[in-house]
């Protein structure tokens, strides 16, 4: 490791009394605890309405994060100033959504991005004692719940041909003590495995050199494997052993560089030439290959599986159901607009945001899909949503949402 470094805060406005404690509603990160987007035990509400939003704040800076969720904590990123090399991280109460602190330092590396993309594009992570907060200039930082600066790195000052000139969009992973970050491009591409508590570097790994704007996905350990971060590139996919870097097995047909596996049951749903599935063997260190189905294709969102179907938009906005057994698609139902956030399945619904800001809550049978709601944000939202303790929440560039059950 090249070094570890700490920067001064630009300012910091006083923090509130917070708990550390975490709950069973937790959101820890990109898609959810497991990083599929699956709420599971959630009842957000399938009526979005001015009614169901329980608050909206304003928010400091753009971002296509999204928000996370550690006890009675909604943490988000954004980014500022005219070179966006102002990074933000904002507590909000999610009871009232007010502001519990906010910090902001200044980016080390490029800040350079596509305009359809910003700085504060990955989406932080908790481990529900810290929280790790990435962005495309490939600064990582570490705070605890309060907000208190614990670590700081640089990996874009660290090695600066980790970049590209869209942005890096990749969010973060932890899994058991270790923070798992993929930093790929065309010139430099390795991955990280960072040690929670101290910030130093455990493993770092080559990936091929190539853009990837996909997220590490994790594999659920059993009784006799131990849980896996899943690293996607276009070569493939790779099972990592967290706390060592060590490669378990491979899939190696080609992978999207956009859209992110999903795991159900232990069957990995790879967006692989439309979608594919594999599942590991009985000893960890292989894979049996399921079925392929070329007319199962997701585009920049990531697929969803629910019920036993599979569920995939494509680049027109028309969502495709599939039998999460055989691959066979069910049917497929004509949504609006175009999609770069991942939809979030919960009680039996999906919860759809487009790029223009309106959103469609889907009940989904094996026989048909039917939109039971519809609301306009009349904001871009690119982000995916997040839930916890039966609230949905959905950031645009202007503004934070929570929708709950009116009381």
């Amino acid at each position: 490791m090249r070094h570890l470094f700490i920067l001064t805060l630009l300012c910091a406005t006083t923090a509130t009394m917070v708990t550390s404690s975490t709950t069973a509603g937790d959101w820890r990160q990109f898609r959810g605890n497991l990083a599929n987007s699956v709420a599971t035990g959630e009842t957000v509400p399938t009526e979005l309405s001015g009614g169901s939003v329980a608050w909206k704040v304003q928010l400091p800076g753009r971002g296509v994060s999204s928000p996370i969720a550690v006890g009675e904590q909604i943490y988000l990123t954004a980014s500022s100033g005219y070179s966006q090399d102002r990074l933000h991280i904002i507590s909000f109460d999610s009871s009232t959504g007010e502001t519990q602190w906010e910090r902001q330092f200044q980016a080390t590396g490029r800040t350079g991005c596509h305009d359809k993309m910003c700085v504060a594009t990955p989406t932080p992570a908790s481990d529900g004692e810290r929280v790790f907060a990435f962005y495309s200039s490939n600064d990582l930082i570490c705070t605890d719940l309060a907000g208190n600066l614990l670590w700081y790195r640089g990996l874009g000052e660290e090695f600066p041909n980790a970049s590209n000139s869209i942005g890096m969009a990749s969010s973060l992973l932890v899994i058991d003590g270790t923070v798992i970050a993929q930093v790929e491009s065309d010139a430099e591409a390795f991955a990280v495995g960072i040690d929670a508590e101290t910030g130093e570097t455990k493993w770092k790994i080559e990936r091929p050199r190539k853009a990837n704007w996909s997220s590490p996905t994790l594999l659920p350990g059993t009784n006799d494997e131990p849980t896996l971060a899943l690293l996607q590139s276009s070569k493939g996919l790779t099972a990592v052993d967290p706390e060592t870097g060590d490669t378990l097995w491979e899939f190696d047909n080609g992978a999207s560089t956009i859209s992110s596996s999903s795991v159900i049951d232990g069957t990995v749903f790879i967006p692989s030439h439309g979608l594919t599935t594999v599942k590991p063997t009985a000893d960890g260190k292989s894979i049996e290959e399921g079925w392929n189905a070329s007319n199962l294709s997701p585009s920049t969102s990531s697929p969803v599986v629910l019920d036993g179907m599979a569920f995939v938009v494509n680049s027109s906005g028309a969502l495709s159901a599939g039998d999460a057994e055989t691959g066979k698609r069910l049917w497929q139902l004509r949504l609006k607009g175009k999609f770069s956030g991942t939809p979030l399945a919960s009680n039996g619904h999906l919860f759809f945001f487009n790029e223009e800001g309106k959103a469609f809550v889907v009940k989904p049978s094996k026989d048909k899909g039917e939109i039971v709601s519809e609301l306009d944000l009349g904001e871009t939202i690119l982000s995916s949503p997040a839930a916890a303790d039966d609230a949905l929440y959905i950031r645009s560039d202007g503004h934070l949402w929570k929708f709950a059950k009116p009381f």
